[in-house]
């Protein structure tokens, strides 16, 4: 039995705020199938399919850019859509490409039920497919591409333990806000963090405060829910943010109260406005996962099974639900803090533009940011 253990913000008091988010989220005045770039319908090409362009900002700015990038890099026709939130949609933009020419499909799904109704669609043509990003839970894609998802996990709570002992916290309350319970992704950051946090909770040397996950990722949704954990418990001296996303929602609530920088959070993706607040110190520490590397390695495989090959990938992944092992592409993610911000400029993957505008140029300069 844990010591300590705090009140879980209950599923009634946050009915309202969730169903309100499965309603809303993420849509778009756009119905027509959602933003793309690339080669229209018609010809043999590979199909991309993204899945919305609020939950991050990788999903509008980057991942599109550097999987286009690499496509074109080998002359490869390449149409990627983004499905806006919308599941109904991403499953209609599947159909669509799936019956007019692709000749391979990625997808980095809005959840699993969608995505492996997709991969169905996909198999039925004996199209080969391949999950980016996110595992579509007994999909059987035929590759999966993404990060080392419970290390993410794992630098999260090891950012945040580190954040909260160098404030001298004793056996501090932590809250947890998690992503969306229909992200297999979310699920594997939550087993990287709490298989940190939960020895800590046991021992008394942390103490569990509410854990709630985010419906769809969606950041207006972890603002309000943070809010109420915030009023359930107001002692709270640290929060698992699992994306930057959160980490700014949960940072404009600590705003509101005055308490910005002086409770850690953490977050993920090395976004502009997460880097930012790490380098003001309203953010404890971001999780860098280069994007390039991966958007290249997909379309590596994309390629090689557009020309019909069938690569070989060293390590499988096992999905959950159907016990079936996936070809797994791995990349690993890096933890960044304030002095390792200057990494993430380096690589190229935010420009110091847009990073070190207004308040943030001093901050720039002042951790080496050239």
């Amino acid at each position: 039995m844990r010591k300590k253990l705090l009140a879980v913000a209950t599923v009634g008091l946050l009915a309202a705020a969730t169903m309100t988010a499965c309603d809303d989220s993420n849509k778009s005045g756009d119905t027509s199938g959602g933003s793309d770039s690339g080669t229209g319908s018609g010809q043999a090409r590979v199909g991309i399919i993204l899945p919305d362009t609020e939950s991050s900002t990788r999903w509008k700015n980057d991942d599109p850019k550097y999987l286009k990038a690499a496509f074109d890099s080998q002359h490869i026709p390449v149409e990627i859509k983004n499905a806006l939130g919308d599941k109904a949609n991403f499953v209609k933009i599947a159909t669509d490409m799936l019956n007019s020419g692709v000749k391979v499909l990625m997808i980095a799904n809005l959840d699993s039920d969608t995505g492996k109704e997709v991969l169905d669609k996909a198999k039925q043509k004996k199209i080969p497919t391949i999950d980016y990003d996110r595992l579509t839970l007994n999909g059987g894609a035929d590759y999966y591409v993404s990060f080392d998802n419970v290390k993410v996990g794992t630098l999260q709570a090891t950012g945040l333990i580190n954040c909260l002992r160098d404030k001298n916290a004793v056996n501090p309350i932590v809250a947890e806000v998690n992503g969306s319970p229909t992200d297999n992704n979310a699920t594997l950051f939550k087993k990287g963090y709490d298989d940190l946090l939960n020895p800590l909770y046991d021992k008394a040397s942390f103490t569990k405060g509410p854990d709630q996950s985010v419906p769809d990722w969606n950041n207006d949704e972890g603002g309000r829910i943070f809010a109420q954990m915030l009023s359930q418990q107001p002692k709270i001296a640290g929060v698992l943010a699992a994306n930057d996303g959160l980490a700014g929602a949960v940072i404009k609530v600590l705003q509101s109260k005055g308490m910005a920088g002086r409770v850690p959070v953490t977050g993920q993706d090395a976004t502009v406005p997460g880097l930012q607040a790490v380098l003001a110190g309203e953010q404890c520490m971001t999780v860098y996962k280069p994007l390039r590397p991966e958007a290249e390695r997909a379309a590596d495989l994309a390629i090689a099974l557009y020309k019909g090959e069938r690569p070989t990938v060293k390590d499988q992944i096992k999905d959950p639900e159907s016990g079936a092992y996936v070809p797994f592409a791995l990349l690993e993610p890096q933890p960044i803090t304030a002095d390792s911000v200057k990494v993430v400029v380096n690589d190229k993957f935010v420009s110091k533009k847009d990073l070190c505008t207004g308040r943030y140029a001093a901050l720039c300069v002042q951790y080496g940011i050239v």
